[in-house]
């Protein structure tokens, strides 16, 4: 399996590459952030022990039960609800999901000064989480006077549609609030949000293969 894993991890990293190359940019800027929900512990530690180190969960209770992966440096990439910060507080380094003043304030409560990505919904999609454009600033205010660190900005562009304008718009919204950490990008779109700025790259099957399909519900 490690040969496998390794030949994945290698071959991400030079997918980033090229896509640096055409914008310019150091690769070395981008972080994979190896995105593992619904991947088993033993896959995860794989893709550790290939040189990853950043590695993102979507839910709560998958990442408690991934803390045995040694060497990882866990990012929370899912919808976060306050009642769950508590439990997650003493595992996260990052989390890439805060959009709203409330859940700051429980990150900042369990975790001082916690790395924070504040998630934005650009096309304010309501089934989706994440703040708005027009509340990003005062969002971003609230978390800094929260003494939290405010590295940057996440976001999922709307599937289905050019990902390129999201990705840049994005980028704007960073450059207007002084900030340098753009988390967007996963395996289908990744090569365009480099070259459109990403610091930080979500990448799941591209390293672990497809998900297992999920079972239809009777």
């Amino acid at each position: 399996m490690s040969a496998t894993v390794e030949a994945r991890v290698a071959e991400v990293r030079a997918r980033i590459t090229d896509a640096a190359a055409r914008a310019g940019r150091d690769p070395r800027a981008v972080t994979v952030v190896a995105a593992t929900k619904t991947v088993d512990v033993a896959r995860v530690q794989a893709v550790v022990d290939a040189g990853i180190v950043d590695v993102g969960e979507n839910r709560a209770q998958e990442l408690l039960t991934k803390t045995a992966v040694v060497g990882a440096r866990w990012h929370f990439l899912g919808r976060l609800q306050r009642n769950k910060v508590r439990q997650l507080a003493a595992w996260v380094g990052c989390w890439q999901s805060v959009d709203r003043a409330e859940v700051g304030a429980e990150v900042a409560r369990r975790a001082p000064g916690a790395r924070v990505l504040v998630e934005v919904n650009l096309a304010q999609e309501p089934q989706k989480g994440g703040c708005a454009p027009a509340a990003l600033p005062a969002l971003v205010d609230t978390l800094r006077a929260a003494a939290l660190d405010v590295g940057g900005l996440m976001t999922v562009p709307p599937h289905g549609d050019d990902p390129r304008r999201w990705f840049a718009q994005l980028r704007d919204h960073a450059v207007r609030l002084d900030l340098h950490e753009l988390s967007m990008g996963m395996t289908d779109d990744f090569e365009i949000a480099v070259e459109e700025g990403a610091t930080m790259v979500r990448v799941g099957r591209a390293l672990f293969g497809a998900r297992p399909q999920q079972p239809a519900r009777p």
